[in-house]
């Protein structure tokens, strides 16, 4: 209770850091765990062994094609972006400029970047490298980043590149930062904005000059980087805690929010007619408990680091998907579709959308077209969500089997919710993302770690192959043991046991209620029926 300065404390483990061993790291290029210096990105491309098939005139083959600075984390911190201001205004006095197939974009989290970058005489400086400010908030970070300049896309449909992007945000997973792009690096934004003066994803900054200079002198990263001083003086300078409540203020007085006009009444008016807001059939108590003994086919077979962007991605919507063919037949327009992520009030947008990603193998059928899978019975290869619609109107139930770390990424609610949506009872998969294995059970999914050893590969399930369930709501408890059979196609049957990926009696109760949604209507509805 009481500070004992003369108390030693006891430390279980004790980590040791040489902070002269620490230097500037990046992530990347397709998870945001793999750390490595900065000045090792050509040994992470070189593992792509990407050979283009005609020869690029003016870039390199792997081209930087996006540098953002974006994020709500890595805007937040008024030394990263003055940092990221000082070496923009030291490429301008040397004259470099940003190569002209990158797409450049500053989206800070708050207005208050704006204030404390202006007040330091930055914003100029950004401007003459292209980082100018385009919003605020979640910009290319989640995918916002609209469309590529035209030498990447015609580089790209030559195969002649191979373009990454290079961003301060928070996750690179494939196809996360544009639906093309399937490599990225994350960096904090001063280095965004020399990669984006380089060009060049493979370039050594360590050692290899940024650019050089109309005279021939080449300009080393040295001579770009400010000082701690330099940093500190101008934080001291422009930053004013005053202008995040400011800023707030001023967002939410923003006439156009109170101009919107809301429904009156007890219920909300539904229309099926929308686009942007449809009532999900989730939001019922009718939907039920999805437990029970049950024979499956796979709807998917996946392999590892499956993660939310995979399974519901939140980036632009591809003008020739079929998500955009659905929403073009309801009267929108192809070339305004905005992202995934607008379309999350409609549920039917999002059954469409779900694994809609150019890098996802589905081990069932690995050459499927993007969003693909297996119709088992007929042998046809449909869109996901129409062979789910197919299992539903058979009677046939589905399941899903993954590798390793299954819903790693952002803690998106609609990757569970879209397999809600496509039938899915159960996830089989080596290991689980926290988060997503929490939204699995609020949507009345089981989750079921696979035993030691075993993997998607090692379970080589064919198409005709079952699995048959034993998880019945009356025995399902925290980390019990599940049977499992696979039936296969032979008539062989394997048996193994798999593990609920549940922790509490909670979990256990949303299951056995089909999830949050039903559980809370059930409570509610039985409180309102007692007697006063």
């Amino acid at each position: 209770m009481w500070f004992d300065p003369s108390a030693e404390p006891t430390y279980t483990r004790t980590i040791n850091i040489d902070l002269s061993e620490i230097g500037m790291h990046i992530a990347g290029p397709r998870r945001p765990q793999d750390l490595l210096n900065y000045s090792e990105t050509s040994t992470a491309l070189a593992t792509f062994a990407f050979e283009p098939s005609t020869a690029a005139t003016l870039m390199p083959k792997h081209p930087v094609a996006i540098a953002a600075i974006t994020s709500c984390t890595n805007t937040s911190d008024p030394a990263l972006l003055i940092a990221a201001g000082l070496v923009a205004r030291k490429a301008r006095e040397r004259g470099l400029k940003v190569p002209p197939w990158i797409k450049t974009s500053l989206g800070p989290g708050s207005p208050a970047a704006a204030a404390y970058l202006e007040r330091a005489g930055l914003l100029d400086d950004l401007s003459s490298v292209g980082f100018d400010i385009v919003g605020y908030g979640c910009t290319t970070c989640i995918g916002n980043s609209g469309q590529l300049t035209q030498p990447i896309k015609d580089a790209l449909a030559s195969k002649s590149v191979y373009p990454v992007a290079m961003l301060s945000g928070n996750r690179n997973f494939p196809g996360r930062i544009h639906p093309d792009l399937d490599l990225g690096f994350i960096m904090s934004p001063p280095l965004v904005i020399a990669f984006a003066l380089a060009g060049d994803a493979e370039v050594d900054l360590s050692r290899d000059p940024v650019q050089i200079t109309a005279e021939g002198k080449p300009v080393f990263l040295n001579d770009l980087w400010p000082s701690r001083e330099e940093v500190a003086a101008l934080v001291k300078q422009a930053a004013e805690p005053s202008d995040y409540p400011r800023a707030f203020a001023i967002a939410s007085q923003n006439p156009l929010w109170h101009e919107m006009k809301a429904p009156e009444g007890a219920q909300y008016p539904w229309d099926h007619a929308s686009t942007a807001l449809r009532r999900p059939p989730f939001a019922s108590r009718s939907e039920g408990s999805q437990l029970g003994t049950y024979i499956a086919y796979p709807l998917l077979v996946l392999g590892d680091d499956v993660t939310t962007d995979h399974i519901s991605p939140a980036s632009a919507i591809p003008k020739d998907s079929y998500v955009a063919d659905f929403l073009v037949e309801r009267g929108d327009d192809r070339n305004d579709l905005n992202v995934f992520a607008s379309r999350r009030g409609n549920w039917e947008v999002m059954l469409r959308a779900a694994f809609y990603n150019k890098t996802l193998v589905n081990l069932l059928k690995a050459d499927a077209p993007t969003a693909n899978t297996l119709h088992v019975p007929t042998r046809e290869v449909l869109p996901i969500f129409e062979a789910a619609n197919r299992y539903r109107a058979d009677g046939d139930s589905v399941i899903l089997i993954a590798g390793e770390r299954y819903g790693t990424g952002s803690s998106r609610d609609w990757a569970a919710k879209g397999q809600r949506l496509l039938g899915i009872r159960a996830v089989l998969a080596v290991s689980f993302e926290r988060i997503h294995r929490s939204n699995l059970i609020g949507m009345g999914i089981l989750p079921l770690r696979l035993p030691e050893g075993i993997t998607p590969v090692s379970l080589n399930v064919r198409p005709g192959d079952k699995l048959e369930i034993s998880a019945s709501a009356e025995t399902l408890a925290p980390r019990c043991l599940i049977g499992v059979k696979i039936v296969r196609v032979d008539g062989k049957i394997d048996q193994l046991e798999a593990t609920a990926a549940v922790e509490t009696q909670l979990e256990t109760a949303l299951l056995r209620a089909g999830g949050v949604i039903p559980l809370i209507l059930q409570k509610t509805l039985a409180a309102q029926s007692l007697p006063t």
